[in-house]
């Protein structure tokens, strides 16, 4: 078969590729304001899910169709987040500088503060990782996307592992490495989470064939 032709695996990884690159710019364009950064994201991996699932979906179409139907939630849990990312850093910066300054007794009481923090930080990271994912496909209390994405990472600690690393190494290349990889961004991590994640969210969900919302 020609590598060139639509139904060679070459030309399927590059159309994904340019799915994610698409994706990315939609992904930025709805994050601006900040606050809709939350429904922006559940947004990417209603569609990126879809995609690893190869499920047939309009691109554009299915991206503000979930933006619109997740929105309130979304916002809702992006909002908490945002805020508890606030104090944590807030709490490990002004830890940090004091345990540095200390000496005796009070370095190790700063010591054991900083690393209750790094242990929140985790659970934080855990949260982000999987509550996005969760909006786009379930529905359910705010409480429970949160306390389920927790349990979820860390039930299925493989995944979680992984998807922290695949956005981290997109962080590095596009701050150390290649700036303009930016334009893979978002869209690119959201869709290689997505192949991760698909049989996570399909056997938590109790069915193995269950497809999108």
């Amino acid at each position: 078969m020609n590598i060139f032709s639509y139904e060679s695996k070459f030309s399927q990884v590059l159309l994904k590729i340019s799915i994610s690159c698409w994706l990315n710019t939609l992904w930025m364009v709805c994050s601006l304001p900040i606050f809709t950064i939350g429904a922006a994201t559940t947004a990417l991996y209603k569609v990126t899910l879809k995609v690893a699932d190869e499920t047939d979906s309009t691109i554009a179409k299915e991206f503000f169709k979930a933006f619109r139907d997740n929105f309130a939630q979304a916002t809702r849990i992006w909002l908490i987040m945002l805020l508890a990312g606030i104090l944590l850093g807030t709490d490990g910066y002004i830890v940090s500088h004091l345990r540095a300054a200390s000496t005796g007794p009070m370095a190790v009481l700063w010591t054991l503060n900083l690393a209750l923090i790094i242990c929140a930080a985790i659970v934080y990271v855990i949260v982000l990782i999987y509550v996005f994912p969760l909006i786009s496909r379930f529905e359910n209390t705010d409480w429970a996307m949160i306390k389920n994405s927790f349990l979820i990472g860390i039930h299925f600690l493989f995944c979680t592992i992984s998807v922290a690393a695949i956005h981290f190494a997109m962080f590095y290349a596009v701050v150390a490495i290649f700036t303009p990889l930016f334009i893979f961004g978002e869209g690119l991590c959201a869709l290689l989470s997505s192949y991760l994640m698909l049989n996570v969210l399909r056997i938590v969900s109790g069915d193995p064939d269950e497809v999108g919302k």
